[in-house]
């Protein structure tokens, strides 16, 4: 991926309202830290972050892409988690077209309760994002 330097990883975040984005509020309200190179976008919905919107996000600098939303069964919208995560597939084809390892984009299930586990995953791209554009030392 030409635009992305080494040692200047950005990872982007698109949180659902309901919950992952909650969880990041909630996250800033306990002062847990987690890597600034994490720029969050929220979404109404995890089932409104269309392929292409990923795309962009790497085409403009991304070095990897999080889409945070509610756990399955418990979408503010029914059924929009899974509408995200059926297009999953679709992402990773079209990372692989565009020659970008399908690792660097993930998708993460939260509650508005768990601060922990939306930090953690933040943390957790940014370690694997580092550790690939070093060639995976």
């Amino acid at each position: 991926m030409g635009s992305v330097k080494r040692g200047k990883e950005r990872v982007v975040v698109f949180a659902c309202h309901w919950c992952a984005y909650s969880a990041a509020d909630l996250a800033g309200i306990r002062r847990m830290e987690y890597p600034e190179s994490v720029h969050i976008v929220r979404v109404m919905c995890s089932g409104m972050v269309h392929p292409h919107l990923v795309m962009e996000a790497f085409s403009l600098g991304a070095s990897g892409v999080l889409v945070m939303g509610c756990r399955p069964g418990e979408c503010h919208y029914k059924d929009g988690n899974l509408k995200a995560d059926a297009r999953r597939l679709v992402i990773h084809e079209m990372m692989e077209t565009m020659g970008l390892d399908p690792e660097r984009f993930r998708m993460v299930w939260c509650a508005s309760s768990e601060a922990e586990r939306f930090v953690e995953a933040c943390r957790d791209m940014v370690r694997l994002v580092r550790t690939l554009d070093n060639g995976g030392n």
